[in-house]
């Protein structure tokens, strides 16, 4: 039976794929280049189906990240709407003066004569068998860089609506996607307003603690939520979204009614993103917090290829779980 409210049932990479084909219809002056992004349709699939409907539109270029992302800009600022991909975050270093020194800069160094309405899609995190150079989650150097948007779905509504905000948007958007999220499932309507870049979304409600996380971590934490509620706790998951701009707002209303705080993220602990929201929490909701901010992550260490090694340097539900009930534990 269809659902009356015509939301569909769609994996992650499918809603990936149904907003670059919303985007090619939605703005003629849109492209979508990358390495295998044309007739392979992706090096994940993600492309599947572009080449054959809007044709020159879409084309495969060589292997060099600085000349898609170089490329990308000019184009940008001819009045074109470029998507383009980078397979694997960790080629994006290949590509950062372009993206943090050119990208970034462009509508502030011409004084707002020129903008860069593109789009950078690139995956990160870990996947069985990946190795040091596949494996990294790199969002935070790039949170870093002001004039980049930096976006992180987490499920396959933020995978659809996300991108389709990155696109409209007139500047220049990342959008990290998740590999082990592909195949995760969501419902949700295609032919909804396109909202605008930002916003954190409250994913479980709850009292006890909050927990703030991004991306694949989203799902951990619920899961975590899931296991506590058996035992009569209630765990709030805030899913941060956007990085940049970053609503913190949602995150400090949460704390003052909780009083307590986790961070989760994949990326290493030292430098990631989750020291920037502890710090902001240990600044805003300091005289909320009825114990200490405790944070979830990677250890300081490359991310191996072995699927053992994997498993004993990867955040789970367990570690967060942990990381509760030590800030559970405080003054009870």
């Amino acid at each position: 039976m269809a659902d009356p409210t015509g939301a569909r049932e769609l994996r992650y990479i499918q809603a990936v794929n149904l907003a670059l084909h919303w985007a090619l219809e939605t703005y003629p002056e849109a492209l979508a280049f990358g390495e295998d992004v044309a007739l392979p349709g992706g090096p994940f699939g993600a492309t599947k189906g572009l080449y054959e409907k809007f044709g020159n539109r879409i084309f495969d270029t060589p292997i060099s990240e600085a000349a898609i992302v170089g490329a990308a800009l000019g184009a940008a600022m001819r009045g074109r709407r470029p998507i383009i991909e980078i397979m694997y975050s960790d080629f994006s270093l290949v590509a950062m003066d372009q993206i943090v020194n050119q990208v970034a800069n462009a509508r502030y160094v011409s004084r707002g004569k020129w903008t860069a309405p593109l789009t950078i899609r690139t995956q990160e995190g870990y996947s069985p068998g990946s190795c040091a150079q596949h494996s990294q989650s790199l969002e935070a150097w790039y949170a870093h860089a002001p004039g980049l948007r930096v976006g992180l779905p987490s499920n396959a509504r933020d995978a659809y609506e996300m991108l389709r905000s990155a696109i409209a948007s007139d500047d220049p958007v990342m959008i990290f996607e998740n590999r082990l999220l592909y195949s995760t499932t969501g419902q949700f309507e295609l032919d909804g307003p396109v909202e605008p870049v930002g916003g954190t979304r409250i994913v479980r409600p709850g009292s006890d603690v909050t927990v703030v996380a991004w991306s694949r971590m989203v799902v951990e934490a619920l899961k975590a939520a899931d296991a506590l509620a058996l035992g009569g706790r209630s765990v709030e998951v805030i899913d941060l979204r956007w990085l940049s701009p970053l609503d913190f707002s949602p995150v400090a209303d949460s704390v003052h009614r909780t009083g307590r705080l986790v961070i989760a993220h994949e990326a290493n602990l030292t430098g990631g993103f989750g020291a920037e929201i502890a710090a902001r929490a240990a600044h805003d909701c300091f005289w909320d917090l009825d114990a200490p901010i405790q944070r979830v992550a990677a250890p300081d260490v490359r991310i191996p290829a072995a699927p053992a090694l994997q498993e004993a340097v990867i955040p789970t539900a367990s570690w967060i779980i942990e990381a509760i009930g030590h800030a559970l534990e405080q003054h009870e």
